[in-house]
């Protein structure tokens, strides 16, 4: 009976080892395909393409980090295409720490900008940048981000055609512009070397004139919120020198934005060829004409600022939030009507950066009087950017979403 009894505890002790050791091995079995499916998602992290992470990253969100390594993209003495009004190095800033700020959003990575890589996807393309002279300082990076890229054999000249400065990469077969259009609709301002009036006319319905020029294009990247900012300019209801158009003298309001934006829009939506052409907005680019905003006195501005402003969420007060809301609206009614237009909203990104405009460090197309000259901050350009500098993020960013489209 003993004999049986350890025979049976014996037997029991057995089978408990036994799915003790399985249920071991189970677990063991599970937590490694845990781990392995973990390192596979860590893995293609690491691995994602600008167009894999462009859908899921909110690139607007994030913070400027120091990053001397890695950053410039580029130098200004070696890009063939920083134009005087951006070249601040050029012009004497000796302070060069601006351009060794790197964006980083909160919760991804920018890719690093591949120039071989676009001109591959612009292969027989056309990419226009449309607006005023803020477009075209990010025209500039973009030429001077893909220079290395252009085979010396190449030619670096800019073709001035009409209201258009052009590079043609003959290798690619590609075409990168600038169009010149401030108001984007109609204007006595439309002139690309002069356009520098005093009495501003802005015919609020018309674009003709200029989308024309716009429809063989593949790629468009639109900007117009600068010019808009003055306090007042004449509305044309009809045609420049006509007898019966009417003209009237305004003080400038949102709606009249908006009215221009419908215009334009009201365009989009008729000729553009949807399967065709990629639509892209920029978000207004801010400038910092008061040193209020970030605790100095008043009277001061971005002149002799060398470093980000770093408060989290920072805005600045003369940062139109108003007319981004309007330029919102009608990019969404667009996409309610079945036509996408992207919003790269670089607003706040950018609003940090009062270390990174010209200043007085660029060439001024009027002469600087003693009184200006004893008073920096009187004739400081706080609204454009230096190059490198700023737009070559906006730029960066803009190329993650042709390389997914």
């Amino acid at each position: 009976m003993a004999s049986t009894q350890k025979s049976v505890l014996g037997t029991w002790k057995i089978r408990c080892i036994f799915h003790f050791i399985v249920a071991f091995l189970l677990i063991a079995l599970v937590v490694a395909s845990l781990y392995s499916m973990g390192g596979n998602k860590l893995f293609l992290e690491q691995q994602m393409t600008p167009t894999d992470s462009t859908q899921f990253c909110d690139f607007f969100s994030g913070k400027w980090i120091y990053d001397n390594i890695s950053y410039p993209l580029y130098k200004e003495k070696q890009c063939s295409f920083v134009e005087d009004a951006f070249a601040c190095e050029k012009y004497g800033r000796k302070d060069l720490e601006y351009q060794k700020w790197r964006w980083q959003p909160h919760d991804c990575d920018l890719p690093r900008f591949n120039a071989t890589a676009l001109m591959e996807k612009l292969r027989g393309k056309k990419l226009v940048f449309v607006g005023d002279s803020l477009s075209r300082n990010q025209f500039g990076s973009m030429l001077c981000l893909i220079e290395p890229s252009i085979p010396p054999s190449s030619s670096k000249s800019l073709i001035l055609k009409g209201n258009s400065f052009i590079f043609n990469f003959t290798d690619y077969n590609a075409t990168i512009e600038f169009y010149w259009s401030p108001y984007l609709v109609e204007s006595n301002c439309d002139e690309i070397l002069n356009h520098r009036i005093r009495d501003r006319i802005i015919n609020i319905k018309a674009i003709e004139k200029h989308s024309r020029l716009w429809t063989d294009a593949d790629i468009l990247i639109f900007d117009s919120f600068a010019w808009w900012l003055q306090p007042k300019a004449t509305l044309l209801w009809g045609s420049f020198g006509s007898s019966d158009a009417i003209y009237k003298e305004v003080r400038m309001r949102p709606r009249f934005f908006e009215m221009a934006l419908n215009t334009w829009s009201d365009w989009l939506e008729i000729h553009i060829n949807r399967t065709r052409t990629k639509l892209f907005f920029m978000s207004l680019s801010p400038y910092h004409p008061l040193g209020e905003d970030w605790g100095k006195d008043r009277g001061q501005n971005c002149y002799n600022e060398t470093e980000p402003i770093l408060k989290k969420s920072h805005w600045g007060s003369s940062t139109d939030r108003g007319m981004m809301q309007i330029v919102e609206s009608v990019i969404n009614e667009l996409e309610m009507r079945g036509l996408k237009v992207q919003y790269l909203n670089i607003t706040q990104m950018s609003d940090y950066r009062k270390d990174a405009h010209p200043s007085i460090y660029r060439e001024f197309w009027m002469n600087i009087t003693e009184a200006q000259l004893a008073n920096p901050a009187s004739y400081s350009d706080c609204g454009h950017w230096c190059l490198p500098g700023v737009p070559d993020v906006w730029n960066v960013i803009l190329y993650s979403y042709i390389m997914h489209s």
